[in-house]
């Protein structure tokens, strides 16, 4: 292995690391702001919501600033020491805040809607400096090293999406099975913000004196093509293939809450088999990305592809009761029976949960890549992830606020696919593919919109759904039993 080499292998494991301690973040703050909220259930929603409006917004900022910047690496390595020296602090910072809130700032205040809002405000606050400074961290990192290693960007963007993403799903269990258990909150929060403090000194020694100015923007047939078809559109597909994934996310957890029950392991489990989707997905991209001679038909392909086994995971999930049922029975009120519990709920996470999210693993990557060959430079991977994250949080809101109290849980995941599906209609439409010389395009292409239009024939087992098979092992229930 040559030094070149090398040097991307270390910079590719930095970045898992970062992925690592980013959700350790993320869950962490749930549980602070749980004690503080007063309820787990506002707290993972809060966070939610920061979390990624912060991302956005960093990723934002770092775009406008990348191509005045010649040391992306570096102002990488800078943004990790600042979240580690938050996290260093947050405990402090926590107990203070509260303490103060507690003693001083909500006895003063007489009604009650104001000690709600102020309460969320003080939230929202303590954690949105540091989801800026995150998402900040990939379009800088990602830049730098399309700078530092030019060539094969495709792989390099994908490879990084995976590693990150694979590192934020070991994250999040190691936080919920080995850092809470073992050192508290307190000790889980100091750990990651040491592990990002360790990671800001190795970048400085990395990266300094390095020299790497902003990559030129394509010129030529290639981008021309692209800014004729669909370029001017890769920012709101970004938008709209987060918006879908996030409806799936809140759909499938809140589908397999009443499979795998409500605990906080159960909530991490399914949160980290939905991301270790995504890291497939870059995982099985990174070789291929290079060699597409046409990205915008994968991009495509691969929305109705999305589209199709997120539909598909309504008729599974009912069939998921059984499974967990024939489970129960076989397993011991145990630590060890525990143990094998929590890997079986894993396993049924993964069965609901991979096929669309491997789907949208590839997406985000696809379309910086294709963006990559526009006008933008390397300021267009920090557009597409504030895009593709603001999508996000309007397909959070969309499923909790508007879809799910008027429609119910199946249109959660049945909007999401049917957005999916004309997402890659659309990019078809706007690449110019002739269906009628892609014959495997249009069995896809008729397939997807068979189980669509099939969307309101498929039905939620409301008997299953409360049968509390995860505590009773009964897959079913019928009028007059008692549980």
């Amino acid at each position: 292995m040559n030094k070149r080499a090398m040097m991307l292998y270390v910079f590719i494991a930095v970045f898992a690391l970062s992925g690592f301690s980013g959700l350790i973040y993320e869950s962490i703050w749930s549980h602070y702001l749980k004690l503080f909220l007063g309820h787990a259930s506002y707290a993972q929603v809060l966070v939610l919501a920061i979390f990624m409006g912060g991302m956005a917004i960093g990723s934002a900022l770092a775009a406008k600033l990348s191509n005045r910047l010649t040391n992306l690496i570096l102002w990488y390595g800078i943004v990790e020491g600042i979240i580690g020296l938050f996290g260093l602090t947050f405990h402090s910072i926590f107990v203070a805040v509260q303490s103060a809130a507690f003693e001083d700032i909500f006895p003063n205040l007489e009604a009650a809607w104001l000690v709600h809002t102020v309460k969320w405000m003080i939230g929202s606050f303590m954690i949105l400096p540091q989801s800026i400074l995150l998402g900040a961290t990939f379009p800088l990192l990602t830049a730098g090293l399309i700078r530092r290693f030019p060539g094969n960007s495709g792989k390099t963007l994908a490879t990084l999406y995976f590693i990150n993403s694979f590192g934020a799903a070991i994250g999040v269990l190691t936080n919920a099975f080995v850092l809470i258990p073992n050192v508290g909150l307190p000790g889980a929060v100091l750990t990651a913000g040491l592990l990002n403090v360790f990671l800001a000194i190795a970048v400085y020694f990395l990266s300094k004196g390095d020299h790497y100015p902003s990559t030129k923007p394509a010129s030529g047939a290639d981008s021309s093509a692209i800014s004729n078809s669909v370029y001017s559109y890769l920012l709101v597909i970004a938008a709209f293939t987060g918006l879908a994934s996030f409806m799936y996310e809140i759909g499938w957890i809140r589908m397999l809450t009443m499979v795998l029950g409500g605990s906080t392991h159960s909530f991490e489990i399914m949160l980290s088999a939905f991301i270790l989707g995504l890291a497939i997905g870059g995982f099985w991209i990174r070789k291929k990305i290079d060699a597409f001679d046409n990205p915008l038909l994968v991009l495509g392909i691969i929305q109705l592809v999305m589209g199709t086994f997120a539909a598909l995971t309504i008729p599974l999930y009912n069939q998921t009761y059984e499974l967990m049922g024939l489970f129960m029975e076989a397993l011991k009120n145990s630590d060890s029976g525990y143990l094998l519990y929590t890997i079986i709920s894993y396993g049924i996470s993964l069965l609901i949960m991979l096929p669309a999210t491997i789907c949208a693993g590839t997406t985000l990557p696809l379309a910086t890549f294709i963006m990559l060959k526009g006008t933008s430079g390397d300021s267009a991977i920090g557009k597409i992830y504030a895009w593709n994250t603001v999508g996000s949080i309007l397909g959070v809101v969309l499923a909790i606020q508007v879809v799910m109290p008027l429609f119910g849980l199946k249109w959660v995941i049945g909007i999401g696919a049917l957005v999916d599906v004309m997402l890659g209609l659309f990019i078809l439409h706007r690449a110019r593919i002739s269906l009628k010389y892609h014959k495997p395009q249009v069995a896809l292409v008729s397939m997807s919109l068979v189980i669509i239009l099939a969307i309101p024939f498929l039905g939620l087992d409301t008997q299953k759904m409360a049968s509390g098979v995860y505590r009773y092992g009964l897959a079913a229930i019928s009028l007059g039993d008692i549980v």
